[in-house]
C-alpha cells in the first residue's frame, strides 16, 4: 500500500469514527432548556404550606450535606416503612433476548424478558442503536404498555420516548404493565392481588430497579448513565423509579401529578388501590402532613424534570422549591426543571426538551 493510499485510508477512517461518535455541544443545549430550569419569576422562592423535607422528623434543621445524608434516609425509611419494605433487588440477571430485527436503519430491537419481581416475568423491548459503537447512555421507559414508547402504529402519539432516544444514540429498554393494563387492574400487585405487602405503585419502582441491574449488564450500555421516562401512570412510576433508587442518573416525569391534589381528579388519583391506595399510605400521608415533594428531595443531586401538564402547573414551583433548596445545600444548580403545557396530553416541543435533556446529563 503507497503512501497516498495510506492516507486515504487513514482519513476515511477517521470520518467513519466521527460520524459514528457525534460531539454532544453541551453548552448549546444547556442554552436551549436552562430556562426550564429556574422558576418563573412569580414562583420563586414560594414553598406553599409543604413542610421542609430539611427538617429532621424530631424538628432539627439540617445545615450539613452530611446531615442531609441522614435526614435522607430518615425519608426514604419512613415512606418504605409505610408502602412496605422491598424484596430484595435481582442482581447479575442478564436480559434473555427472545428475538431480533432491524427495526430501522442503525436500530436492532430486541424482544426481552427478565424477573421484575421475585415472582413475576415480564416482557419488553430493548432498543439499541448501531452507532456509535461502544457503551452508549441508556433509558428505561415506562408506560401502560411497552409498545408505545417503539411508536407502534395504532398508539397514542407523542408517547414514543422509546424509539426517539434510540434514534438519538440511546439504548433504551421499553417496559409495561401489559396484563394488568388489560384487565384494568393495573400496577404490580405483590405478591398476588389481595395481598399485598408493598403499595403497588413502589412496587413498580421495584420493578424498574430491576430492570436497570438487566439493563447495566448489556455490552452497549454504560451502567453509569442510565435514566429513566415516562409519561401519565409512566411518570408516577419514573418518579418513584427514580426517587427511591439510586442507580438512576436522572429522570423525566410526563405529567404524573408530582403532589397530592385530589382537585385534578383522576389525573392525579393517588389513592387508587394500584398507586398508593391498597395499604392505606395515602390516607395516612395526607392525613400526616407528609407529601410527594419529599420523595422528589431523595433525588438530590441528580436532575429530573417535570413535564407538566394538565397535572402539573406552573404553581407546583412551589413543591419543586424544595428539592431546589436541597440541591443549594449540596453545592448543586439546575437540576430541577419544569416544562409546562395546557393539555394532559404530551407533544412535540415538550418531548424535544426531554431528549435534549438527557442528551445533557447522560452523553
Amino acid at each position: 500500500m503507497n503512501k497516498l493510499t495510506t492516507a486515504i485510508s487513514l482519513v476515511a477512517a477517521l470520518l467513519i469514527v466521527s460520524c459514528s461518535n457525534p460531539k454532544v455541544d453541551k453548552e448549546a443545549i444547556w442554552a436551549e432548556i436552562e430556562h426550564h430550569f429556574t422558576a418563573p419569576a412569580e414562583w420563586q422562592g414560594e414553598m406553599g404550606d409543604y413542610r421542609s423535607p430539611l427538617v429532621f422528623e424530631n424538628g432539627d434543621t439540617v445545615r450539613t450535606a452530611e446531615q442531609w445524608a441522614l435526614r435522607r434516609e430518615e425519608i426514604k425509611n419512613y415512606w418504605h416503612n409505610k408502602m412496605g419494605q422491598w424484596p430484595e433487588i435481582i442482581y447479575n440477571q442478564p436480559l434473555t433476548k427472545l428475538d431480533t430485527v432491524e427495526m430501522e436503519e442503525d436500530i436492532i430491537r430486541h424482544r426481552v424478558s427478565f424477573m421484575w419481581t421475585p415472582n413475576e416475568q415480564t416482557e419488553g423491548y430493548l432498543l439499541v442503536p448501531t452507532a456509535p459503537k461502544g457503551p452508549k447512555p441508556a433509558v428505561v421507559v415506562v408506560y401502560y404498555e411497552p409498545e408505545s414508547a417503539l411508536g407502534f402504529e395504532g398508539v397514542r402519539p407523542y408517547r414514543d420516548f422509546a424509539i426517539q432516544l434510540a434514534r438519538r444514540g440511546f439504548v433504551a429498554l421499553s417496559i409495561g404493565t401489559t396484563e394488568t393494563s388489560r384487565t384494568k387492574t393495573y400496577s404490580i400487585r405483590y405478591p398476588s392481588k389481595g395481598n399485598e405487602t408493598v403499595e403497588p405503585l413502589s412496587m413498580l419502582g421495584y420493578a424498574s430497579a430491576n430492570a436497570l441491574e438487566a439493563l447495566a449488564l448489556e455490552k452497549d450500555v454504560n451502567a453509569q448513565k442510565i435514566g429513566i421516562a415516562g409519561h401519565s401512570y409512566g411518570g408516577k412510576w419514573a418518579m418513584f423509579a427514580s426517587c427511591f433508587y439510586e442507580k438512576f442518573a436522572c429522570a423525566a416525569w410526563g405529567d404524573p401529578g408530582i403532589v397530592f391534589c385530589e382537585e385534578k381528579g383522576g389525573y392525579v388519583n393517588y389513592w387508587e388501590p394500584w398507586y398508593l391506595g391498597s395499604l392505606g399510605t395515602y390516607e395516612y400521608m395526607k392525613a400526616t402532613g407528609h407529601d410527594l415533594h419529599e420523595v422528589h428531595a431523595l433525588m438530590a443531586p441528580r436532575p429530573f424534570l417535570v413535564s407538566g401538564g394538565y397535572s402539573d402547573e406552573p404553581s407546583q414551583w412551589r413543591a419543586l422549591n424544595h428539592s431546589v433548596e436541597v440541591n443549594k445545600l449540596l453545592g448543586y444548580e439546575g437540576r430541577v426543571g419544569m416544562t409546562n403545557r395546557e393539555s394532559h396530553t404530551p407533544d412535540p416541543e415538550a418531548n424535544e426538551v426531554i431528549y435534549k435533556f438527557f442528551e445533557y446529563h447522560l452523553k
